[in-house]
Order: structure tokens, then C-alpha cells, then sequence
């Protein structure tokens, strides 16, 4: 069963999909789910969303203010802290409804949102577990390996200009999410690959995306750090999936970031075979991961005989 639903998030309208398991009786766990860099709720999400309704847990799948069917405005516009703020009005909605068990309400993230759901749970004890899906943690070095020393130095030179542009009061432009060209066209993620996936994803299952970002969204993510948020999380169970391979959102510094959290409750899964853009672009790889964290989320809620049966599915 599902239905579409709408939130108040800092006086706009968040919209989303509320996905209620079949057959379920009484007040049920919930994941709620939002995206990364760009994202529309149709992007991957649907199917982790699948994945925790096949073990009796209900989801609420939702876009940010600025994109998709949401609210908000300006369009495109990327502030993490703003996202997180979603994420927290997302939680204080879902307590409202009958269908929702408030003991076992949880956050799932991916990619940028990944690093929102740690930094959620840090801050909201509402949050009874978080499930951190390839994460970017530290903006400053991702975008500096990302780019490399001498594109990273024309990537600030334009932001720097698009600040001084606003201070003057326009609004900041707009640059692409990616692009096929990265040698010759300024992106914020300068890989042809992410842009290729991303354009079949918009053609096939999520027209709603728009591969392009304001440049302050960048600046904003230079400044994005989850690390001192996992120190806070003493007690909150935590998974966090990394993609072995992932050259992108950078495995040495998600691990990094796992190992600063305290709580006793976490769970770690590095996955084989798996890089970051192959999560969107084969089901396979996608499936590999939604599994381990639908046996991980059915062991913490159902118990372990529960979860044991499920991994030896």
C-alpha cells in the first residue's frame, strides 16, 4: 500500500510516498528515506525502499525542498543543513501517523544524504537507528581529490567569483551536476560516467532530476563535515555500507568516519566489487547492499532468529 503524502518543512511543502508493508497490522518500524546530490525521490531509492518493506518495515520516500514535486525555492539549491532540517520535520510528521511504531523510527541515507542521516542521529534522539549508505563526509578533501589540484583551484576561483556576485545581490548561478566534457566544462562532480548514469536514470525511471546545481551548493559542501556529529552518536545503532571500490564519496575517509563513532551499536559492511556509480547503474550491485542492510535493520528489530533466516535466504 502506498500513498502520496505532504509535510510542512520551514513553511514549505515537502512532498513523498508513504509505503505501508502488505498485510501489516498495528504500528510498524519505518526507514525514512531521501537522497543525495540532486536527488529526486524516484533516484535508487525505491528499491532499498522495496528491500525494508520485504521484512514488514514501512518507508516514507520523500524530495528536499527545491527539487522534484517539493516546495521551496531557489530551485537546485543544495544547503546540507537545510536537508537535515528536512530530515528532522520528516521524522516529526511520520510520528504523527497511526501506521508508524515511534520506538523503531529510522533514517537511511545515500551518498550527501548518507553523511545527513549520521548527522541526524547525532542531533535528534528520535532517531532510533540510521543506516549510512556510501557517505560523503568531508567535503573540503573529497572535492580536492575529486577534481585534482589544478581543476580544484579553477573549481574555487569560481566560487569565489559567484560570492562576489551575490554580494552585489544576485542570485548564484547555476553549473552542472556533472558533465561529459570535465576537461573543458566546470562541474561539481567532474566524471563523464556520473553524468551518463545519471541522464538514463532521468530518461528511464526519475524525470523529475535536473543535472544542474547552484554553484553556492558547492561552496556549501566545502564546509560539510559529518566527522565531529559521529562523536556524538553514543548509543544509536548505526550501520554504514561503503563501497570497497568507491573513488568518488572516498572509502579511507568513510571508514574514518565510522571509526570515530562511540556507540557499541555499529555495524560496518564494506562491500566487494562495488564502486559508487555502480549502485545506480546495475541492480545487481544495488541489490548486494540493500540485503546487507535489510539482514542488519531485521536482526535489530525482529531479533536475531529473524535476521538469521533472512540471510540465509
Amino acid at each position: 500500500m502506498e500513498r502520496k503524502v505532504e509535510f510542512n518543512s520551514c513553511g514549505d511543502t515537502v512532498r513523498g510516498v508513504l509505503h505501508i508493508p502488505d498485510g501489516a497490522s498495528g504500528p510498524v518500524p519505518m526507514v525514512i528515506l531521501a537522497g543525495g546530490w540532486c536527488y529526486v525521490k524516484e533516484i535508487v531509492m525505491p528499491y532499498y525502499a522495496q528491500a525494508f518493506m520485504d521484512i514488514g518495515v514501512a518507508c516514507l520516500v520523500f524530495d528536499y525542498r527545491n527539487f522534484g514535486e517539493s516546495g521551496g525555492e531557489p530551485r537546485q539549491h543544495i544547503d546540507p543543513w537545510g536537508q537535515i532540517e528536512d530530515y528532522r520535520n520528516a521524522i516529526s510528521y511520520a510520528r504523527t501517523l497511526d501506521e508508524v511504531d515511534n520506538d523503531k523510527l529510522g533514517i537511511w541515507g545515500i551518498s550527501y544524504s548518507g553523511g545527513h542521516v549520521i548527522i541526524t542521529a547525532s542531533l535528534d534522539p528520535r532517531v532510533k537507528f540510521a543506516i549510512s549508505t556510501i557517505p560523503v563526509v568531508d567535503g573540503f578533501p573529497t572535492m580536492r581529490r575529486c577534481h585534482g589540484e589544478r581543476k580544484f583551484a579553477a573549481l574555487m576561483a569560481h566560487i569565489l567569483a559567484d560570492r562576489e556576485r551575490r554580494a552585489t545581490g544576485e542570485p548564484s548561478a547555476m553549473m552542472p551536476m556533472s558533465s561529459t566534457d570535465p576537461d573543458n566544462e566546470l562541474s561539481s562532480w567532474p566524471f563523464p560516467h556520473v553524468c551518463t548514469i545519471f541522464n538514463d536514470i532521468k530518461q528511464n525511471e526519475a524525470p523529475n532530476h535536473e543535472h544542474i546545481n547552484t554553484v553556492e551548493s558547492v561552496e556549501l559542501l566545502l564546509a560539510y563535515q559529518v566527522q565531529p556529529y559521529a562523536r556524538r552518536i553514543h548509543e544509536t545503532p548505526i550501520m554504514m555500507a561503503v563501497a570497497k571500490s568507491d573513488n568518488i564519496t572516498l572509502a579511507d575517509l568513510e571508514i574514518e568516519t565510522f571509526n570515530a563513532i562511540p556507540s557499541p551499536k555499529k555495524h560496518l559492511a564494506v562491500v566487494e566489487g562495488v564502486d559508487h556509480m555502480s549502485l545506480y547503474s546495475n541492480t545487481e550491485h544495488l541489490g548486494k547492499v540493500s540485503s546487507v542492510q535489510a539482514v542488519w535493520l531485521q536482526d535489530l528489530l525482529f531479533g536475531g532468529a529473524a535476521g538469521l533466516a533472512k540471510a540465509a535466504e
